[in-house]
């Protein structure tokens, strides 16, 4: 989830809403209040207000966030990765599984509180999924063409299945190291 540079520190901000993913997905969104998440970052409640007007900002910031971040991470694998488009459809699985794996809370945050944002955020949240599985689309056409546009949808569809369900294996033992669980899931993915 994090947006800031590698090595720097977090910002309060993002250590804010790295804490609110964390409590709205063990917990759901309405089942957390804002002085739970200021106790989580060393700051009053209320001191939340200084950077987000309130939960709800904070939830879509999050989830409009991560959808924007996936495409745009997406948009620049592609741009930037030279070679055969199965080099391209590689890097994208990699850039995702880093997202499964490190961003549970945010896949688990999707899944049970989308419908919670305002109309709005909701449809911009779809919008860069849309434009986000086109992507895929386009190049799991490119490594296997002969299958029909609808067909590479369904495939990329299960794929983001597969990649998402990392917030289901939590349990002690249940996930292998890091490295061990990116090189079975690419497997899986390809």
């Amino acid at each position: 989830m994090s947006t800031h540079t590698a090595g720097a520190a977090p910002t309060r901000r993002e250590q804010i809403l790295k804490e609110a993913a964390r409590l709205f997905a063990d917990r759901g969104f309405h089942g957390v209040g804002v002085d739970e998440i200021g106790a989580a970052v060393g700051i009053s409640g209320p001191g939340l207000y200084r950077h987000f007007p309130g939960k709800d900002a904070m939830l879509a910031e999050l989830l409009v966030g991560i959808s924007s971040r996936l495409l745009t991470g997406g948009r620049r694998r592609v741009a930037e990765t030279a070679g055969p488009a199965g080099d391209v459809l590689d890097s994208l699985i990699e850039g995702h599984i880093d997202f499964a794996l490190h961003d549970r809370a945010l896949i688990t945050l999707h899944d049970r509180e989308l419908d919670r944002l305002r109309e709005s955020d909701r449809k911009l949240v779809r919008q860069f999924q849309r434009q986000y599985v086109e992507l895929w689309v386009e190049i799991v056409r490119r490594v296997h063409a002969r299958l029909t546009e609808a067909e590479a949808r369904a495939c990329v569809h299960a794929v983001f299945g597969l990649l998402n369900s990392t917030p289901h294996l939590d349990r002690p033992g249940a996930l292998p190291g890091r490295g061990a669980m990116a090189a079975l899931l690419h497997r899986l993915a390809r």
